[in-house]
């Protein structure tokens, strides 16, 4: 049973969570870089090497035929069709409203302005096997969608038949994604990055995966635009006195039984609540669908901390920066708008951090492992590149020169004020 702790009193607990990492690893590091390389040397005979190796699948095709993601509609219930769809209007509506468009300033014969235009091509990571989501196709593939993406590519590994779960087939056919790969792991990274003879090269990767994935990611950023290096998934509960017990304990497996790495906080100023979540822990815990991941994530990365009060447990909040954090208390409103750090905030009992996955629109690929401190959600901007264009006329560049000149010699950067000097002596 997970048992609660002060917040003045125990802070090694709340420390080591924070520090926890699962990207440290030599032999992780060791055998990406590995993987990457005999990707990068042998293109797709590496890949379907790797998919007989790690997913035990002898594939004929690293692609998946257009018709196959046509059939997959066939086997799909009405109901989650409809679901999927209601999903994607959500959050086409949300994304939509992020799109940045060009512009032009004028100023006395000069102009300047930002040029608006989206990647030619992405690739977008989708997890398969026991972690098949088309929630996550969706929140990866609209965005670029709506950005204008010239070429959406989906890679994703196959499960042990071969082939891909049709949910995600079809979420990604409702997505505009152009083309699949049944490959997944640190090889599809690879092939993305570095393009084989059957997959394109592209000029981003968007998309959750492994910590074989995620490391591949940083490894290959620079050579390859990413969205980020997603760590393990995580979840803070600010909760008092008028909180559901059984509601904060269901919300924090929401985000255990994502793996053993998921974090499960609960920052709650009223003792008694506090143990009341405890109970409801150890009681849901007993019928629980993925028991055993639930049951190591909250022994090695879950706290219930009691605090002296709200505004403390917003301070800690604000220190953890978590990915998701869910707002229970008296008054949520007053408490979000002291928020700093999160991925993404949800204000009251109704708006549980599944509504966020799934279906309110906003999207569920944010920041995790305190990097809420500095960073976003991922958003259709993500998918857009934004170029400076600058025009000067004869009359505004002379006003400017001087201005330049003596800028450009204070920084020592005589070659600069001579480019500005011999057009202006030229005229």
């Amino acid at each position: 049973m997970l048992k609660p702790i002060n917040s003045e009193k125990d802070l090694g607990r709340l420390n080591a969570i924070l520090k926890r990492s699962q990207f440290e690893e030599a032999d992780i590091n060791e055998t990406v870089a590995n993987v990457l390389k005999r990707v990068r040397d042998e293109g797709d005979s590496a890949l379907y090497d790797f998919t007989a190796r790690f997913d035990g699948v002898a594939l004929q095709s690293l692609k998946v035929d257009p018709k196959t993601v046509k059939d997959a509609y066939d086997r799909l219930s009405e109901e989650l069709l409809t679901a999927l769809k209601n999903a994607r209007t959500n959050i086409e509506r949300f994304h939509r409203a992020q799109k940045d468009e060009s512009y032009t300033l004028k100023n006395e014969g000069a102009s300047v302005g930002q040029r608006v235009t989206p990647l030619s091509t992405v690739g977008i990571y989708i997890p398969g096997g026991t972690a098949a989501y088309p929630s996550t196709v969706l929140m990866n593939a609209i965005p670029a969608s709506i950005a204008g993406v010239g070429k959406i590519v989906m890679v994703t590994p196959p499960g042990k038949d071969g082939r891909v779960k049709p949910a995600i087939l079809v979420a990604a056919d409702l997505a505009g994604v152009d083309e699949i790969y049944t490959i997944g792991g640190a090889q599809a990274v690879a092939a993305l990055t570095y393009g084989t003879k059957s997959v394109p090269k592209v000029d981003k990767i968007t998309g959750p995966g492994n910590m074989y994935v995620a490391v591949a990611k940083r490894m290959v950023s620079g050579y390859v635009g990413i969205d980020m290096v997603a760590g393990p998934s995580e979840i803070t509960i600010i909760a008092d006195e008028t909180s559901d017990p059984a509601q904060v304990a269901a919300d924090m497996f929401s985000q255990a039984e994502h793996d053993v790495y998921a974090s499960s906080v609960a920052l709650i100023n009223d003792e008694a609540t506090a143990e009341k979540v405890s109970l409801e822990i150890a009681r849901q815990l007993e019928n629980a669908p993925r028991k055993d991941t639930i049951e190591a994530s909250l022994r090695d990365y879950g706290a219930i901390i009691t605090t002296p009060s709200v505004e403390h447990s917003i301070e800690l909040a604000n220190a953890i920066a978590p990915e998701h954090l869910e707002i229970l208390t008296k008054d949520p409103e007053t408490v979000s708008e002291k928020i700093l750090n999160a991925g993404a905030i949800f204000i009251g009992p109704y708006s549980p951090e599944p509504i966020g996955d799934y279906y309110a629109g906003p999207n569920h690929t944010l920041p995790t492992s305190g990097t809420a401190r500095f960073m976003s959600a991922l958003s259709t901007r993500d998918f857009q590149k934004q170029t400076s264009v600058i025009h000067y006329s004869k009359e505004a560049f002379m006003n400017a020169a001087d201005d330049v000149i003596r800028l450009a010699e204070e920084e020592g950067l005589y070659a600069h004020a001579e480019a500005i000097r011999l057009r202006k002596e030229g005229s």
